[in-house]
């Protein structure tokens, strides 16, 4: 458990944060200690792990996602992902594309990428010597942690079962608020919505154990972190939108649409007993339409939007704030808009929430205007 531990720390810190995402810039001591240490317990080659990574950012969840289960499915990258990873490690054009900036150094090509098999062996016959007959069994968990932790479950499950704080664009999800096992990338949504923020965890109850042990390298210099995710600064509310609320709320789109998501789900709640008490609404058929409501309304199917608005046509208070937010999301989508435009648009918009008589609308409305 140990040595499987150190090889996470090793996949999140060094081949994920560092060399796929330039999150952070890595001291020669703790980098070459972690590609040694990769090389001895998965043969991992620095080069390939980041090209396909940063092409399943590039196109995922599309049919050229290296191993989305949207498109391939959860039974093919949960048992199969090692496999998928090798196939597209194969790729030449994935690699010359994707690639640039990977460690290019004598050990790199004459050891690691060369003989990248020699690091396995060298660890069996360490661990045979080490343990005996039962050191077979220490190799072989040291082999499969990766393609059942990485390749399987944050390439499988963190992109179709779990949390999501965030309603990015692709289906990735947190698989658990604590992030220990895997180094923190149970904090796979998160991950996906700030794709180049060293720091996974995003609410006050979600740890990220990879953080920890970066921020103690920071300590020691033997880290330096570039890039975080962006955290919301508040002032007071103006009575006009300027632009610097406007960049604000863009900066911040994925908090001000987390916000508002909470707020329809507190009005969901008062709502529903007008809708089963006017449409006589299913129990199941509510429940299905409260999660349509919370998601992304340009990712819905044809149905899920007639079902949607079947229910919303007997409820005033949450078509209108369905609709408030569709037209929320437009601010920072149309790129052929002046940014004058856009401050003028945020403006009626929150003059329009206000006078709505909706509250909901108008406590977020009045927040909106906080941003600084």
């Amino acid at each position: 458990m140990v040595v499987t531990h150190i090889t996470i720390a090793s996949v999140t810190i060094f081949l994920h944060r560092c060399q796929a995402h330039r999150a952070l810039e890595l001291h020669a001591i703790p980098s070459h200690f972690f590609r040694l240490w990769l090389w001895l317990t998965t043969g991992q080659v620095t080069k390939e792990w980041a090209s396909i990574h940063r092409k399943h950012h590039a196109k995922c969840e599309t049919e050229e996602d290296p191993h989305s289960p949207q498109t391939r499915g959860i039974k093919k990258v949960l048992l199969e992902g090692a496999e998928l990873y090798r196939a597209e490690s194969r790729n030449l054009e994935t690699m010359q594309k994707y690639g640039h900036g990977t460690p290019d150094d004598w050990i790199e090509r004459n050891l690691y990428t060369r003989f990248s098999w020699a690091g396995i062996l060298l660890m069996f016959i360490v661990d045979f010597l080490l343990f005996g007959v039962i050191g077979i069994t220490v190799w072989a968990i040291q082999m499969i942690w990766i393609p059942v932790t990485a390749a399987g479950i944050i390439n499988g499950i963190g992109h179709y079962w779990g949390y999501r704080n965030y309603d990015c664009v692709d289906a990735s999800t947190n698989i658990f608020p604590i992030g220990i096992l895997i180094g923190g990338e149970e904090l796979h949504n998160n991950h996906h919505t700030f794709g180049t923020s060293a720091k996974l965890s995003s609410k006050w109850y979600e740890f990220d154990i990879g953080w920890l042990y970066i921020r103690i390298m920071e300590i020691v210099g033997w880290a330096k972190v570039k890039k975080l995710a962006p955290e919301p600064k508040f002032a007071e509310s103006k009575a006009v939108i300027d632009m610097d609320t406007l960049q604000a709320v863009i900066t911040h789109r994925y908090d001000v649409m987390a916000k508002y998501t909470k707020s329809l789900r507190r009005t969901w709640r008062h709502e529903v007993a007008v809708l089963r008490e006017k449409a006589q609404f299913g129990a199941a058929h509510l429940k299905l339409t409260k999660k349509l409501l919370q998601r992304e309304p340009n990712k819905l199917e044809a149905p899920q939007q007639q079902q949607l608005s079947e229910v919303l046509a007997h409820s005033t208070v949450l078509k209108t704030m369905h609709d408030m937010r569709v037209e929320l999301g437009l601010i920072w989508e149309r790129s052929t808009v002046s940014r004058e435009q856009l401050v003028h648009q945020l403006q009626d918009w929150c003059l329009r929430a206000e006078a709505s008589g909706i509250q909901a609308l108008h406590d977020f409305s009045r927040r909106l205007r906080t941003y600084a």
